[in-house]
């Protein structure tokens, strides 16, 4: 049985030590790195992060929320984010405070992790394996990164942490308040990330597993459904009266279908625009409506079947890179470089599929299904769309428990070999 639990005295002493650890050390880090953590110019918002930090300023200073609008509300990007932000800002400052608490509020995010990820890892392995995990997560340098930048992430990935914890905790109570508390973290996690909404479809793997009759798989989703909406209904009563219509998610300037058709930000293969004249390449990648959509068909069909071993190596290995191989590292830490960063990273994610590979061996895949769909989910959900380390960070944390697994086989063997 799953548990939140460690009875285990010594293990409860190195878990807190890795947390003290962690957290020590990305305290250090971002008060020490400061603004070097700025990915944009904040007197000229040019980037995502100095962006929110505008945005929530104005919800602070107009009641407005906007993004990318100057003062006019949009629905451009959810609302999680900016709303977290400027509940800092108007405890600690606008004027820097507010963002050194919200780092200092990350750090604390990334110690407290390592508990989920050792029971996670845990329940899907063995302790072993779980510290190892643990150790690696503590060691892995864009994790302090994602501490110092003002984005999304690191709250993302304690919000998808939780989240498989409470599936498994549900799949195997039955008890409706667990599978109300999944809608109520799942509409948490669409705040920040829409396409997680879909995340709680994998319970539909892990209720066969365990043979839930259809009855209680409908009277469970409908528990979910409904903590969901009632938790989403804000942003849509928001919209309804900002826009006059109904806003499932967000309204961005560009299709993320649209743009994960570039390989590496490339324009169409020579000739599409010949078979395809109403496009412009000055203007085809702009826009955010059911055109944008249309217009990345047009560029699948060409490209697929003009250059097809291209657009399918792009949809596979180049995505896949993008998500994983590449790191979420883009200000360098403690001296480790980008260059090294992407080799380390490359390493861990080879042990990584290595260790799935190996993985019958330690587990049954019933125990390792709450990871492996997490990793399976939020891999599928991008290949479509756009893929980069940005997007693929949160589910690094699962990748890393199937490294450690494969290192836990590689020290085995050779204390046997010796």
């Amino acid at each position: 049985m799953f548990s939140y639990v460690i009875t285990d005295p010594k293990e409860r002493r190195i878990l807190n030590g890795l947390m003290a650890f962690v957290l020590v050390m990305s305290m250090t880090i971002v008060l020490s790195y400061g603004d070097y953590f700025y990915l944009g110019d904040p007197s000229n918002p040019n980037n995502d992060d100095v962006k929110y930090i505008q945005t929530a300023k104005l919800m602070l200073n107009e009641g407005t929320l906007a993004y990318n609008t100057g003062t006019h509300p949009s629905a451009f990007i959810m609302p999680g984010f900016p709303v977290i932000l400027a509940g800092f800002m108007a405890i600690f400052g606008q004027d820097g405070g507010g963002v050194i608490a919200f780092r200092l509020f990350q750090c604390l995010l990334q110690a407290g992790s390592l508990y989920l990820i050792f029971i996670i890892a845990r329940y899907a392995f063995n302790s072993r394996i779980a510290f190892i995990a643990c150790v690696l997560s503590a060691l892995y340098p864009p994790d302090y990164f994602s501490s110092g930048v003002i984005l999304s992430e690191t709250f993302f990935r304690t919000v998808l942490l939780l989240l498989v914890c409470v599936f498994i905790t549900a799949v195997q109570s039955k008890r409706w308040g667990w599978y109300a508390l999944i809608g109520v973290l799942t509409a948490a996690a669409a705040y920040f990330k829409p396409h997680a909404s879909l995340f709680p479809a994998v319970l539909l793997i892990l209720w066969w597993k365990e043979k839930y009759t259809w009855k209680e798989m409908l009277r469970f989703t409908c528990i979910m459904g409904i903590a969901y909406i009632m938790l989403l209904s804000p942003w849509w009563i928001r919209n309804m009266i900002t826009f006059d219509r109904f806003i499932l998610f967000t309204e961005s300037g560009g299709s993320p279908f649209l743009l994960g058709t570039r390989i590496y930000n490339l324009m169409p293969p020579a000739g599409f625009f010949d078979a395809y004249p109403q496009y412009d390449p000055e203007t085809i990648f702009h826009g955010s409506d059911s055109s944008a959509v249309a217009a990345g068909i047009d560029i699948l069909k060409y490209g697929f079947t003009h250059e097809p071993l291209i657009y399918l190596c792009w949809y596979t290995i180049g995505k896949l890179i993008g998500l994983y191989f590449e790191s979420y590292y883009w200000r360098p830490v403690l001296g480790i470089g980008l260059v090294d960063m992407h080799v380390i990273q490359a390493l861990l994610i080879g042990l990584s599929v290595a260790g799935i590979a190996l993985s019958r061996r330690i587990s049954s895949w019933r125990r390792q299904l709450p990871v492996l769909l997490t990793i399976v989910y939020f891999t599928v959900i991008y290949i479509p769309f756009i893929a980069f380390s940005r997007y693929g960070y949160p589910t690094i944390v699962f990748l890393l428990m199937y490294t450690a697994l494969a290192i836990d086989q590689l020290t085995t063997s050779y204390d046997k070999a010796s």
